[in-house]
């Protein structure tokens, strides 16, 4: 299934049915009162969380979506039918904004959201009958429903982000530490979308998301860009992966470096942006080696991270060598 983390569509509630103008007619009863009904409300355009969804995939082909309108009034003071409501399904982490990119729901921390509520229906005319009006020949068409064109970004939510170049071995490691099932290969770009995976630990668990591969310059939008980025946002932890066997394409001080780079430069764009921010840079990162079976000079990798007082883990996904002290040190820093 394609990855879908961005879309925008039109959505619009639906229109209040109108009031009814009807009068009494029975058998000897030759002046029947007004017995207009009102008219039902239109459908509320809803969103709803799905937690299974991981992908904004259902609204890529699709671009307008609208709720039903209610019914209209009927005699005998018959109310029309209300509006079903257009319920649309999202996945956890999504946002909602609008055209200006303005954000009208976070769907992080709630599940249920009205973003447009139905128009009213219509009174009747058996509401406006008074002393002095027995037979009011009038009643009111329903209010119009609402319509937005709006823009849905996923972010997805989970505790430890791995973070890394192509071919760190972040797939690797979220396979041996989950039942996740990313796909594994020896060349860049393995990983062309988010996977997640829940990681059981001492009868406890987190949640453990393999982001696509940075490159350099992914904060001006190059590579996967923002389709990385946006997705670390909601980690509480970043684990660092780094390349250290001799086949590394770059040099482990360089590889650190170079990323959080990007992190910083990433921060100062949404600066530039006035857009609400929880800087990526300063997020609490752990630092691994990984592939360390496969290097030939570790000790001399690891110096200028020791000459900084920067704590470093030591892995091998594929002997699964310093991967249990690696998850006992997350899941202090969460505080499970």
């Amino acid at each position: 299934m394609s990855f879908i983390d961005e879309v925008s569509i039109n959505v619009a509630s639906g229109s209040g049915g109108s009031g009814a103008v009807s009068f009494r007619r029975e058998k000897h009863v030759p002046r029947g009162g007004p017995d207009g009904g009102d008219g039902g409300r239109g459908g509320d355009v809803i969103f709803s969380v799905d937690y299974n969804m991981r992908s904004l995939l259902n609204y890529r082909f699709t671009k307008f979506y609208s709720a039903d309108s209610g019914g209209k009034g009927e005699g005998q003071h018959s109310q029309g039918s209300d509006g079903k409501n257009l319920i649309l399904e999202v996945p956890p982490g999504t946002l909602v904004k609008d055209k200006n990119g303005r954000i009208l729901v976070d769907l992080s921390d709630q599940s249920n959201v009205v973003l447009l509520g139905g128009g009213r229906g219509g009174k009747g005319n058996s509401f406006f009958k008074t002393s002095v009006n027995q037979a009011p020949r009038h009643s009111q068409p329903g209010e119009p429903g609402g319509s937005l064109q709006i823009t849905l970004e996923l972010k997805l939510i989970a505790d430890v982000g791995l973070l890394g170049f192509p071919n760190a071995g972040k797939s690797t490691f979220l396979s041996v530490v989950s039942k996740a099932k990313p796909k594994i290969a020896d060349y860049p770009f393995t990983t062309l979308k988010p996977q997640l995976g829940v990681v059981g630990w001492r009868e406890k668990s987190f949640v453990l998301a393999d982001i696509p591969g940075l490159i350099e310059e992914a904060a001006q939008g190059k590579g996967l860009g923002f389709q990385f980025l946006r997705h670390v946002e909601r980690n509480q932890v970043l684990l660092h992966l780094i390349d250290v066997s001799e086949f590394a394409e770059r040099q482990a001080w360089e590889a650190y470096q170079s990323l959080n780079k990007e992190l910083l430069d990433y921060d100062k764009l949404q600066k530039t942006k006035n857009i609400e921010h929880k800087n990526l840079s300063s997020r609490p990162q752990i630092i691994v080696f990984s592939k360390v079976d496969l290097s030939t000079n570790l000790e001399e990798l690891k110096k200028p991270f020791l000459e900084k007082n920067l704590l470093i883990f030591e892995i091998s996904s594929m002997t699964r060598l310093g991967v249990q002290k690696l998850l006992d040190h997350i899941a202090e820093v969460l505080e499970l």
